[in-house]
């Protein structure tokens, strides 16, 4: 169960968007400047590039230049082989199935004539296995950041859906006691200050330029979440990150000033994971990722 959240230095409350003990990173103003033109609040594609620049980036940007634009793709790995359907977490040993190479490729074709000068990935094989078409395709070596990992979780290794898995088993019950910190595994709040941390590392070492983070779909969520202002918890049914999607932090300095997602792998998805789609039997292989 990784999806409902909150809960600001672990008591339950949601963190202030402009708070700079919620924020981790981006000079404690890591929110959106929402009065800017370039605020997109995250609907539709990634931040369109300025007119004539064909990287993304404005024509202006400069590697001296600290107010230069530099865009942060943050990328959920592809599809995972799983056959028995457990959430995975952090353990070892869940790699890529065929069709989540494919997914890996596809976006590296997508983003091959970026501007893209950093490409980090968390540590676990499903995500530097996404990110290693496209470190290969840039001629870039593939960095590692702690910080992109996936959320800690109590039901690891296990089975997990409605009405079978996990939780059957009542001595699992006092997990699911509190679903705003979340009591079943490491505390949203914790996650947006990691994930901040690891897209401002990101910024600084490609200012001007754009950089691509592999993750996953849990702490890039409330990621974006905490970026538009939107409250942590949440129906996990419902967040819009998709295996191998993008979302993509535009910053102008060391402030973003908008937030967009793209689906380059879409058609290779199974329709039962993308965003939105109702759970089908033996869903939970979609989760965990």
């Amino acid at each position: 169960m990784s999806g409902m959240t909150n809960g600001a230095e672990n008591n339950g409350a949601s963190p202030n968007a402009s708070s700079p003990n919620a924020s981790g990173g981006a000079e404690n103003s890591g929110a959106p400047d929402h009065s800017s033109d370039a605020a997109t609040n995250g609907a539709g594609a990634a931040a369109a590039p300025s007119a004539g620049s064909p990287n993304g980036v404005s024509e202006a940007a400069t590697n001296g230049d600290r107010s230069a634009l530099t865009v942060v793709h943050v990328m959920r790995h592809g599809e995972v082989h799983n056959p028995e359907g457990v959430l995975y977490g952090r353990q070892p040993g869940y790699h890529l199935s065929e069709l989540g190479r494919q997914m890996a490729d596809r976006v590296a074709e997508h983003l091959a004539a970026r501007d893209i000068t950093q490409v980090v990935a968390s540590p676990l094989e499903r995500a530097q296995e996404t990110a290693t078409p496209l470190a290969k395709a840039l001629g870039l070596d593939l960095a590692t950041d702690e910080r992109l990992i996936e959320a800690a979780n109590v039901f690891e290794g296990k089975t997990f859906g409605v009405g079978d898995g996990a939780l059957k088993n009542p001595s699992n019950w006092k997990y699911l006691t509190n679903p705003f910190r979340p009591s079943w595994g490491e505390p949203y709040v914790d996650q947006v200050v990691r994930m901040m941390g690891a897209i401002s590392a990101a910024r600084d070492a490609a200012r001007g330029h754009e950089a691509v983070c592999v993750s996953h779909q849990l702490p890039i969520w409330v990621l974006r979440s905490f970026v538009e202002r939107r409250r942590l918890w949440h129906d996990p049914r419902k967040r819009e990150c998709t295996l191998a999607s993008l979302t993509s932090f535009t910053f102008r300095g060391n402030r973003i000033v908008s937030v967009g997602y793209s689906e380059p792998a879409r058609d290779l998805v199974p329709v039962h994971l993308l965003a939105g789609a109702k759970p089908v039997k033996g869903g939970s292989k979609g989760f965990g990722a």
